[in-house]
């Protein structure tokens, strides 16, 4: 072997240990990072459509996490082990709500995801003397910005083109269009005003001998703010009307209103992400009540919570307190 294949090989040797130093490095970093937990809360019911999320649960797992996870409004939840938690640890995983009954789960630490059911304390009867105070006709009334063109008011001008009639042109213009007679020339100009633009602009002869006149010039470019009229008169005065629509470009709001899905205790509707002035109206016990639903989200028949849906709108849930019931 010559002096050059021993350098190369002792090249090689020296990069395969380093490859294999880095590898072995990266494999005992990823065994030493954190385990999480994540998972779901729902309501506990047979019927899966009444299996609404849950959030403000608070998950615990005594001394095997270092900190507590919160449910979302979604009903998710992110729960981060010590470090020396490894998969199939037994673990006791603790939910607890003041609107639920506590849970305890007794499950082992793996690559799944967790998803448990809380029982509502509202599930308890009321008093015989206090019956359910009922709840009908829910609806939900929200608003939109946009820009909207309004029409606020019609411009309407008159002028005139002075002339006498039957007066040969003899090469003087301006003349008539076969050149024959003398005409007179005028224009008249519409303004809509700053910020408004016109719609519909027209303009017509209205009296005096409007066979023998032509509208020359018309600079009204569509939606522009000035309407200008050319005329050519080449017999007797003649007069001239013109009209336009004017229109004002401005941010409005516009009411909406939707109906909300109800599948037992509980109550959920979607809204675009640009919705605003959201409110709930209801008949309670027959009598209808708007209820704002401002940033606190309060009701006072109802524990509701807000969250971002995957289209940029919003999903809003709604669950009835004890003591109401949805009819």
């Amino acid at each position: 072997m010559t002096r050059e294949h021993k350098l190369e090989a002792w090249i090689a040797l020296v990069v395969t240990l380093l490859l294999t130093g880095s590898v072995v490095g990266l494999v005992h970093w990823q065994r030493q990072q954190p385990l999480t937990l994540r998972g779901a809360v729902l309501i506990d019911n047979t019927d899966p459509r009444k299996q609404q999320p849950v959030g403000g649960v608070t998950v615990s797992a005594g001394d095997l996490s270092d900190e507590e996870a919160t449910s979302n409004p979604s009903g998710l939840f992110v729960l981060k082990l010590k470090k020396r938690i490894r998969k199939g640890h037994p673990i006791e995983l603790l939910f607890r709500n003041p609107l639920f009954q506590p849970l305890d789960v007794n499950d082992i630490v793996a690559n799944k995801i967790y998803v448990v059911h809380l029982v509502p304390l509202s599930n308890a009867p009321p008093p015989a003397n206090r019956p359910d105070v009922k709840i009908a006709n829910v609806r939900v009334r929200y608003t939109v910005k946009a820009m909207t063109e309004l029409n606020v008011g019609s411009a309407v001008k008159t002028f005139e083109v002075e002339n006498k009639g039957n007066v040969p042109c003899k090469g003087q213009n301006p003349c008539s269009p076969d050149g024959k007679w003398k005409a007179a020339v005028n224009s008249a100009t519409l303004d809509a005003g700053a910020g408004n633009e016109f719609r519909d602009a027209r303009a017509s002869c209205i009296a005096g001998p409007c066979p023998f006149t032509r509208l020359e010039e018309d600079h009204l470019t569509q939606g522009g703010q000035k309407f200008e009229v050319t005329a050519l008169n080449w017999s007797e005065t003649a007069t001239f009307l013109l009209e336009a629509e004017v229109f004002r470009t401005m941010m409005t709001q516009t009411e909406h209103r939707t109906y909300p899905v109800i599948f037992g205790e509980g109550l959920t509707f979607t809204l675009p992400s640009d919705a605003q002035s959201v409110s709930i109206e209801a008949d309670i016990d027959s009598q209808t009540i708007i209820f704002p639903l401002g940033p606190e989200m309060f009701l006072s028949w109802a524990t509701c919570n807000e969250s971002a849906s995957s289209d940029r709108g919003h999903v809003y849930r709604c669950t009835a307190k004890p003591g109401y019931r949805f009819e």
